[in-house]
């Protein structure tokens, strides 16, 4: 129920300045562990197919809409559809030392009337998981949203029972803001989808604590990490 003294009136929202955000477009987006680039299958499928499937790689398939595939060939089409997608935006992970394809991820459900786009299909290979390249991946699509492309409002969106990637916006620095009950049906099983999301008046301190943690001296000379991210962002 409303507070008695507002019964009587019809509240609205503070006002934002009128004027819609950029559409992302496949950019280059570098950091110091990884750099994000327009998805390429004929460069990229050979090594996520070969990093993301066998025995040992199906779970990473387990919450993702698609996957795992039968051969390269069927792979390399799927990553054509979403290379070609015009309503989603696809970037592949660099690892910079190598130079080969780590992962990939997308800006998707992308609104630039109100400003607010989610990032999702993220499939990170062994080697880019819990790594700071993971993290710095995230933090320069969340730059590129807020600081480039003008949003508002980015959105972490996941099946409500993958623990790791509920616990992993939290650590990022997205806010839990509840679940939607049956919102899908993927592979045959329903899900209930955890929604996260992060504004653009919280970034600046987001971005804060990312580049804190992603900074060279956060890590001692064997890589352990001296303060965590979650510590920085209170999770």
């Amino acid at each position: 129920m409303p507070p008695s003294n507002m019964e009587d009136s019809w509240p609205v929202g503070p006002a934002v300045d009128f004027g819609p955000a950029t559409r992302p477009e496949p950019t280059v987006l570098r950091g110091q562990f990884v750099t994000l680039a327009p998805l390429d299958p004929e460069a990229h499928a050979a090594p996520l197919y070969e990093a993301t499937h066998g025995s040992d790689a199906e779970h990473l398939w387990l919450y993702l809409f698609d996957g795992p595939f039968p051969n390269l060939a069927a792979f390399a089409a799927a990553l054509e559809q979403k290379a070609s997608s015009t309503d989603s935006v696809f970037h592949a992970i660099l690892d910079n030392a190598s130079g080969s394809a780590v992962g990939y991820a997308s800006f998707m459900r992308i609104e630039p009337l109100h400003r607010c786009m989610e990032v999702g299909n993220v499939l990170f290979t062994p080697s880019l998981q819990r790594t700071p390249g993971a993290a710095e991946a995230m933090y320069l699509m969340a730059r590129h949203a807020f600081e480039d492309l003008g949003y508002r409002r980015y959105e972490w969106k996941c099946n409500a029972l993958h623990w790791r990637s509920r616990r992993a916006a939290l650590r990022l620095g997205f806010t839990f803001e509840g679940v939607f009950r049956q919102h899908m049906i993927v592979k045959g099983c329903n899900r209930d989808t955890a929604w996260f999301s992060m504004l653009d008046s919280e970034w600046p301190a987001r971005k804060a604590n990312l580049e804190r943690w992603l900074a060279s001296s956060n890590f001692d000379i064997e890589g352990n990490q001296r303060l965590s991210l979650s510590r920085l962002n209170a999770v």
